[in-house]
């Protein structure tokens, strides 16, 4: 019927009602604009929300597989810490047997050489190396811990003099550094 009237007008009626509908939006087109612009607002909150969520979410997967797979190589930290005593006591044992004493406790000896070599390959099986330098190496405070410097002729400064306890590494943290003795010798 609208459509009707609006056929009836003269068209400078027409052009009049045309302007004022471009210049005057309904209240009801007022009302759905506003809840448009709402809701696309709301939506783009959310969806920022989500993608955020997500997000952490992987975060916190990749966080706990990466905790995960340093709990499985260097759970034992404390463990082997705490082992490396034994070692350094059947090294010690070893070093004290003289050629008499070995030849005399012969079974003795022999069952520290097999419990240190099941010790060490233990340790082997869990990533566990031995820092083993020697004398005339390059000091390096990575792996090593100078105990004392000493002048010492025919060395360079910072050249291993003497090697007190060996250093022990779990993958590739170090979990004790070798103790040594370095030469404070100035270069000539």
């Amino acid at each position: 019927m609208a459509e009707q009237k609006r056929d009836d007008m003269p068209d400078e009626d027409l052009s009049t009602l045309d302007e004022l509908a471009a210049e005057e939006p309904h209240e009801d087109e007022l009302v759905a604009a506003d809840e448009l612009h709402q809701l696309r607002a709301e939506r783009d909150d959310m969806r920022e929300r989500f993608m955020r969520a997500l997000a952490d979410a992987e975060n916190a997967r990749k966080r706990g597989e990466r905790d995960r797979r340093e709990a499985e190589k260097y759970g034992g930290s404390k463990l082997a810490r705490d082992m490396l005593p034994v070692y350094d006591n059947l090294a010690r044992a070893l070093e004290a047997a003289d050629e008499a004493t070995r030849a005399e406790k012969k079974a003795l000896i022999e069952g520290i050489e097999l419990t240190m070599k099941e010790l060490l390959n233990v340790f082997s099986k869990h990533g566990i190396e031995i820092v083993q330098p020697a004398v005339g190496d390059k000091f390096d405070p990575q792996l090593h811990q100078a105990m004392y410097e000493a002048p010492v002729p025919d060395t360079k400064a910072g050249d291993i003099i003497q090697v007190s306890q060996v250093g022990f590494m779990i993958h590739d943290r170090l979990l004790r550094p070798a103790q040594v003795g370095v030469s404070s010798t100035p270069a000539s």
